[in-house]
């Protein structure tokens, strides 16, 4: 037996009735523990973790009482179920009863014929918990990546259950041995050339100010990848562990820490650790952003060109803003900055703070190219912005530096109806 401490025994009908005119103490628990057919764990929910295994029990024809005891073990008794597979309902439950002080249960199931017969006993279950990790390398030219998805599940619930068939909530049902007290990890799914976009994004208000620069946040870098797949191509489903996906968009992305890495120019190239994320659950067709860390060498200086309040009636008044970025680029590569603003935030910052309500607002003319703003929602706005790569130094002069050109970009806005 092992060490899972289950009893399980069958009782003649004749015999029950004798041990059950007796004290309670006097209840006889068989240790013959029939063998498990099948175990099946069950993940997806966050709270709790279902247990379903089947055995084969013979039953006499009759009565029979069932015993099921466990010690040292997670299992919630109140949600404990015992269904027999039987056909045409020749098994039945008749009653059910839980000795006084005991972790244990007692099935009375009355059998139409005798013989062995498959039950199926399900159970809520503590402390078997699983949780997701990524690791993420990029290629040397950080257009794409390898996606590799692990499910870790830990069994510290008292109970060892072999072979088992676990459930996570994607990707199909992985067979694994979950023994007691220990911890596995399953690779759920490998994707390959993941299509990646790196993001340079200047936000003024979650940015990092930048040391004796008031007008100035760092910008960040992120990968930002989609949970789509392949343009064209019929999802597939995802394949069995340690073998390679074709595309994502197969299932969602569940939360988890994401360690990035990215490949360099050798052949065989290495691999360089770029650091680690929390990649949030990403539905299919959303997206997924991986930080980076800061970009020092893209530089952005945030002034307000115009702030302007003219009154309508009462206290009730419109803003006019103008807000100017200047940016400069000194990496050797062009690049695209995204500008995030929030309007509820920018209002608060020129009509004085501690608003309960939605702005009101519209873009003004003197904005340097209406096209390049987008409307991510109704608050909030994303700016691209190209900047040209840093100038090359010249060769017949290696010690002159060349800074690079200034991008200016400006932003202009009414906030109506405010107050």
């Amino acid at each position: 037996m092992r060490r899972n401490r289950w009893l399980m025994g069958l009782v003649l009908a004749a015999t029950a009735l004798a041990v059950w005119a007796q004290p309670a103490a006097a209840r006889i628990k068989l240790a013959t523990l029939p063998v498990r057919e099948r175990v099946e764990i069950q993940l997806e929910n966050e709270n709790a973790t279902l247990v379903e295994e089947e055995r084969v029990v013979t039953l006499l024809k009759g009565t029979n009482h069932i015993d099921f005891s466990w010690t040292n073990t997670q299992i919630d008794k109140w949600t404990i179920l015992f269904r027999p597979l039987a056909v045409a309902d020749t098994v039945r439950v008749i009653n059910q009863s839980y000795p006084p002080g005991e972790n244990a249960l007692v099935w009375e199931v009355f059998a139409d014929n005798a013989g062995p017969v498959k039950v199926r006993i399900s159970y809520i279950i503590g402390n078997l918990r699983r949780n997701f990790s990524y690791r993420a390398t990029a290629e040397n030219s950080e257009k794409t990546l390898t996606l590799r998805t692990y499910m870790r599940v830990n069994n510290y619930s008292g109970e060892e259950f072999g072979m088992a068939g676990v459930w996570g909530g994607i990707a199909g049902i992985f067979q694994k041995e979950m023994g007691l007290q220990e911890a596995k990890e399953i690779l759920v799914a490998k994707f390959a050339e993941v299509p990646i976009t790196k993001k340079f994004i200047f936000n003024w208000q979650s940015g990092q100010r930048v040391p004796d620069e008031p007008n100035q946040r760092y910008v960040i870098m992120d990968y930002v990848l989609k949970n789509e797949g392949a343009k064209g191509a019929a999802a597939k489903p995802a394949a069995k562990p340690g073998e390679e996906a074709t595309t994502l968009g197969t299932f969602p992305l569940p939360y988890g820490k994401v360690r990035i890495f990215v490949k360099d120019s050798k052949q065989p190239p290495n691999e360089a650790f770029l650091g680690e994320d929390w990649g949030q659950f990403t539905p299919i067709d959303d997206e997924m952003k991986l930080y980076l860390g800061q970009a020092r060498d893209v530089k952005v200086e945030r002034t307000v060109k115009k702030n302007d309040r003219t009154a309508i009636h009462g206290n009730l008044f419109s803003q006019e803003v103008i807000v100017q970025y200047k940016m400069q680029n000194f990496k050797k590569d062009a690049l695209t900055l995204d500008i995030e603003e929030d309007m509820n935030a920018l209002r608060n910052e020129f009509c004085g703070g501690g608003k309960d309500h939605e702005a009101s607002w519209e873009l003004l003319a003197q904005t340097t190219d209406k096209s390049k703003v987008e409307r991510k929602s109704a608050q909030k706005v994303e700016i691209h912005v190209a900047l040209p790569a840093a100038p090359k130094a010249d060769e017949k002069k290696p010690d002159e530096v060349k800074k690079p050109d200034e991008v200016i970009f400006l932003l202009h806005l009414m906030f109506k109806n405010e107050w």
